[in-house]
Formats: C-alpha cells, structure tokens, sequence
C-alpha cells in the first residue's frame, strides 16, 4: 500500500494533488504546527496578467498551536474572496464548471482551520475525480517522543504501507535506507509543471489548483495533469 501525507493547504498547487493521487491512503496532518508565513491559509492566483495572493483571515492567537487548533477570524469575508475568484476567472473557459466548486467550499460555516481546509481538499478531491482514501493523522496513534522519520516509519507501520511518497521538498529530511531496512520504500514525487493556455503569453508556473481549474476540464486534469510528475 502506497502511502502519503502532507498538512492541509488553502487552494493548494497542482502538485499536492498530484501527491494525493499517486498514493492509495492520503493523511492529512491536523497536529502539525500552524506555519504563519506557510501555505497552510494562502495561495496565488492569476489577476490581470500578473499573480495574486489571497489568503483566508485567521483569529489571533499563538504561532505555537497546531494547525486543527486555529480558528477563522469573525472578520473572515467569503463574499469578498469569491469576488476576488470572479473578478480575476469570469472570463475563463472552465469558469461555468468549476466556479460553482469554489463557492460551496468559501461558503463552509465552519469557523475551526482544520475543519474548514479538509471540507475543500475533499471537495477538491471530488471534482477531480480522485480516488485514494484520506484519512486524518492524529487518528493514527504514533508513538511519542520520536524524531519526524521515526514518527513517519511507526506511522506507515501501523497502516501497513509498504511505501511512502514524499514531496520533493523532504528529500534532505528523510533517508532511503533507514525506510528500506523496515521494508518500506521511500519515493519522493517531483511535479513537472507544464504550461497550459492562461489569459497571458508567459504561463505563470505552481499557481493554486483555482487557475488549474479554469483553464482545464476536469477531465484532462484527472487524465493528464494530474500524472505529470516523477518519483525519485
């Protein structure tokens, strides 16, 4: 069984899907620690030719506490952030399709972080066609105490996994060896990126799944784009 995991972002790049959909079993890691300037709660999309962040509001509170122990802020406007999708996607070709998605998940009453990130990435997941299971890690019961890789290599033993896929970015936090020798292979997946057509001439790379979306159908995403990548 193929095994992968990552925190919940916001709107994430292709690649976190991609990682989603090369693995049998998907966790997504409540318990890790809330990132301020990560994105975990932010993301880019296309407006006017030129990119754009947007992010969710957040209630004040310790940088220290786990991602599953934030909370929205009272201020956090989902009007305004759907106008921002509208304003800068109305014209695209997939706008019809896919904008209806992005309204159900921006209008999820949940005001806990958590809660509110696994709704879309599952709605995500949905719409594109994924079938790999998630599951949340703090219902996996890892061992205290260990060190990341050992926490990773007690947590594929308890599901059974037989290989863990990595994001690219692990590939200096993790050796290859210390998994084998549990009889788990360790893969990392690089994302190849490739162009696709986009309102400008110069395609702007690794922007959210958003502009993904409204450029491609869900079916060329689910048939193509979502398998360009390679394991290391």
């Amino acid at each position: 069984m193929k095994l992968a995991g990552m925190q919940p972002y916001f709107f994430p790049y292709i690649g976190y899907f991609q990682l989603i959909a090369a693995a049998d079993r998907f966790h997504l890691a409540d318990n890790m620690q809330f990132i301020k300037n990560g994105w975990v709660h932010r993301n880019r999309i296309l407006k006017n030719g030129e990119e754009s962040l947007f992010s969710l509001s957040l209630k004040k509170d310790s940088h220290s506490l786990a991602i599953r122990d934030r909370q929205l802020s009272t201020a956090y406007d989902r009007s305004h952030l759907l106008h921002q999708f509208h304003v800068a996607y109305s014209k695209a070709p997939h706008f019809r399709d896919a904008y209806p998605v992005l309204e159900r998940i921006v209008a999820n009453e949940s005001d806990n972080l958590f809660e509110y990130l696994k709704y879309s990435i599952f709605s995500l997941v949905g719409y594109l066609g994924i079938a790999t299971q998630i599951g949340v890690l703090s219902d996996v019961p890892v061992a205290e105490g260990l060190s990341m890789q050992d926490r990773l290599l007690d947590e594929c033993g308890r599901v059974g996994a037989t290989t863990y896929i990595n994001a690219i970015g692990g590939v200096g936090l993790y050796a290859k060896d210390a998994f084998r020798q549990r009889g788990i292979e360790l893969q990392f997946l690089k994302p190849a990126l490739n162009p696709y057509p986009q309102f400008r001439e110069v395609f702007v790379p690794g922007l959210s799944i958003i502009d993904v979306m409204m450029f491609n159908s869900a079916d060329r995403i689910h048939s193509e784009l979502l398998y360009r990548y390679e394991l290391l």
